[in-house]
């Protein structure tokens, strides 16, 4: 469809009913006009008008599983109504163009493909990645040009980076295989991307939560082919509001923190000969903790106990949730966190042990919440956000008292998105 033609469609309400059913909230749908609008025009400042298509892929929030995917763990994770649009059109030279929200053009030469050190943790070796994926699983690539924005909060807990890549993947099915590749695939090859071109070590949770959406419970016991089952669960039913809080804390030099705990979960799981610590079992860990302490460090088993409640709490959330049991979910929540605090160790740096962000923020989250709702460290944590369920009657005063703490803006509310990577246009 022609650019004019896009702008038209979405000034006269023609894709109204798409957007309220993407972002599920009705409050969104002026803003959402005018972001798709603003970035077509944006494409046609840089590429021009003509036939085009557009792309979104969402953010994702995690439920439960904190830091077990990358040990076969299980998850439970939903795609939020917050995302990065791509307006794309093919092109016939041997190049992908994009440009992001302001930023310098990138541009990939897409018979040249290679990892290369220097472009490591660059946006430019995400392309790369997906692409190479692409045509390494035998799909077809193409050269095309875009215009990417995106409201996923940068280094917020809810993935930006997973949510770029399954863009990528989802522009590259929709232009040259017929929207063919399957959501699971696209979050493989997302998460390649980020582990070998990008270097940063990171499970497929991220990736798969963007993809698929929905509300998802995920078990990664076999990684190449993970069993995926959505769970039916509307929180407004039980007048409850899923909030995260970007604390501001600085994500500088935590890559090493980060690393630690799959490091350190493996250390485990090799003392019993096994790769993974999903191929152990709690009562093995606990009948060997006094010879295990002669070789590996105290933190390491402790995380080990974290994963090991953790993947049996990932259970439990998705049977209350199917019980509709709302307060025994809330309970696990609250568990949850509690392990992360106590056993995972990621809610502080030790680097920086007088920076407490994230736990202030809960500490704050919870002398607020009392016993009317649940909160716990939201994604990789260490700097990042905190998640919080919240009584929808209690949301506005929670928000106003979080942004007072840590500036404007810093309280989200979040609805579950029922899409993953889709072409909207």
């Amino acid at each position: 469809m022609n650019t004019k033609r896009v702008l038209e469609l979405i000034s006269q309400g023609g894709l109204d009913s798409d957007f309220i059913d993407i972002y599920v909230d009705t409050e969104q749908l002026e803003y959402q006009k005018k972001r798709y609008i603003n970035a077509v025009m944006k494409f046609e400042e840089h590429y021009g008008d003509g036939d085009i298509k557009i792309f979104s892929a969402p953010g994702r929030s995690e439920i439960g599983g904190n830091h077990t995917d990358h040990q076969h763990g299980k998850v439970l994770a939903c795609a939020i109504n917050m995302d990065a649009i791509g307006i794309v059109k093919k092109e016939t030279i041997d190049e992908v163009r994009i440009v992001s929200d302001g930023a310098d053009e990138i541009v990939v030469d897409i018979t040249e493909l290679s990892i290369r050190e220097e472009e490591k943790g660059s946006t430019l070796a995400l392309i790369k990645g997906v692409l190479a994926g692409f045509q390494e699983r035998g799909y077809k690539i193409g050269a095309f040009s875009a215009y990417i924005t995106s409201d996923v909060l940068i280094g917020s807990g809810v993935s930006s980076s997973a949510a770029f890549e399954t863009l990528i993947g989802t522009i590259l099915s929709g232009l040259y295989n017929k929207m063919q590749v399957s959501a699971v695939e696209i979050a493989m090859i997302g998460q390649i991307a980020e582990n070998v071109y990008f270097g940063k070590p990171c499970g497929l949770m991220d990736q798969m939560a963007c993809s698929i959406g929905s509300l998802a419970y995920i078990d990664f016991q076999n990684p190449e082919k993970p069993h995926v089952e959505k769970v039916d669960f509307d929180l407004e039913k039980y007048g409850y509001s899923l909030c995260i809080t970007d604390t501001k804390g600085s994500h500088a030099d935590l890559t090493d923190e980060y690393a630690a705990v799959p490091e350190e979960m493996k250390r485990v799981a090799n003392y019993f000969c096994k790769e993974v610590l999903a191929d152990i079992t709690l009562d093995q860990l606990l009948n060997n903790v006094a010879d295990m302490r002669k070789v590996l460090s105290d933190r390491c088993i402790l995380r080990a106990v974290h994963f090991l409640t953790e993947n049996k709490r990932v259970e439990e959330e998705v049977n209350t949730l199917k019980n509709e049991d709302i307060e025994s979910f809330l309970e696990c929540i609250k568990a949850s966190g509690n392990s992360s605090y106590k056993f995972l160790q990621n809610v502080y740096s030790v680097k920086n042990v007088y920076q407490q962000n994230v736990s202030l923020a809960l500490a704050l989250s919870e002398t607020l919440l009392g016993d009317k709702g649940a909160c716990r460290v939201h994604g990789g944590g260490f700097a990042g956000t905190i998640q919080a369920f919240v009584k929808n009657e209690d949301v506005k005063a929670y928000q106003e008292s979080m942004n007072q703490i840590f500036g404007y803006g810093s309280c989200s509310v979040l609805k579950i998105r029922k899409y993953g990577g889709i072409q909207v246009v």
